[in-house]
């Protein structure tokens, strides 16, 4: 997966059926930056396009290594239970896989298999399920339940996250719950809910950690510039995830001096 998070995916539509090479062509119409990879005896349903074309020979489970090498999106025009059996001896991470996509035969649903948040498959899903005409069928419980995806809040802006792994897993637990969290905002741009439905109820917004009676929440999600000492860590434990904006994003609010962990 290309690590610079700023570079446009690299997209790659694949097929082994007439259908899915007939799906796949009438979407890299839409899509021009999309390469394909087909079956060589299918290769016709790809000509005219300008996208890139890769017409295989051979065993296609021999192509997913390359594949997964080249590519940060990978739509398979192929069923949901022979991708995952091809992808699963290369898989590694969440944050190394490229995201995986699968369409039925007859182009009416996009199902994100693998890395459906770090890897873009849940956005890229809402994506070609436009573009088909088709259903995206979305499990992630974040998307599903329509409230902040933890582990790529703020990504498009130019947000890095900043907190061990086991941190990001058990506050994403406390977001999806239902349970209070706060979204501490001193730093960054104030666009990074971008969903149409409201902020869940669960959700309270501040301007200045120490303003925060830390007790009431489960979880915490601090957006600063401001640097986070080992005791506010240790105090706040696993419920703690810190987001760094770019320097010179426009701010919500003014930052202070380094916060305690008073009223944790």
């Amino acid at each position: 997966m290309n690590p610079d998070i700023t570079a446009p995916p690299r997209v790659c539509l694949v097929a082994i059926t007439k259908h899915g090479s007939a799906q796949a062509a009438t979407l890299a119409r839409q899509l021009p930056q999309a390469s394909l990879c087909v079956a060589a005896k299918f290769a016709e349903a790809t000509r005219g396009l300008s996208n890139p074309v890769q017409a295989y020979e051979g065993a296609f489970k021999d192509q997913i290594g390359s594949l997964f090498q080249a590519f940060d999106q990978i739509v398979f025009f192929v069923s949901l239970g022979a991708v995952v059996r091809l992808i699963a001896p290369h898989l590694k991470s969440k944050d190394e896989d490229p995201g995986v996509l699968v369409v039925d035969d007859a182009g009416q649903f996009v199902i994100p298999v693998l890395s459906g948040h770090v890897g873009g498959a849940n956005a890229m899903a809402e994506t070609v399920a436009a573009l088909l005409g088709a259903t995206a069928v979305l499990t992630t419980a974040s998307d599903v339940g329509k409230t902040i995806p933890v582990d790529i809040l703020g990504r498009e802006l130019g947000w890095q996250v900043e907190a061990p792994k086991l941190n990001i897993t058990r506050v994403s637990a406390a977001v999806v719950n239902e349970e209070p969290v706060a979204v501490v905002q001193e730093a960054g741009s104030p666009h990074w809910w971008t969903r149409p439905t409201p902020l869940p109820p669960n959700i309270h917004r501040h301007t200045r950690l120490e303003d925060v009676d830390l007790a009431r929440y489960r979880a915490v999600l601090w957006i600063t510039h401001r640097p986070v000492d080992d005791t506010l860590w240790q105090t706040l434990h696993e419920r703690l995830v810190v987001y760094r904006p770019p320097a010179g994003q426009p701010a919500d609010a003014s930052t202070a001096s380094t916060p305690t962990a008073a009223g944790a």
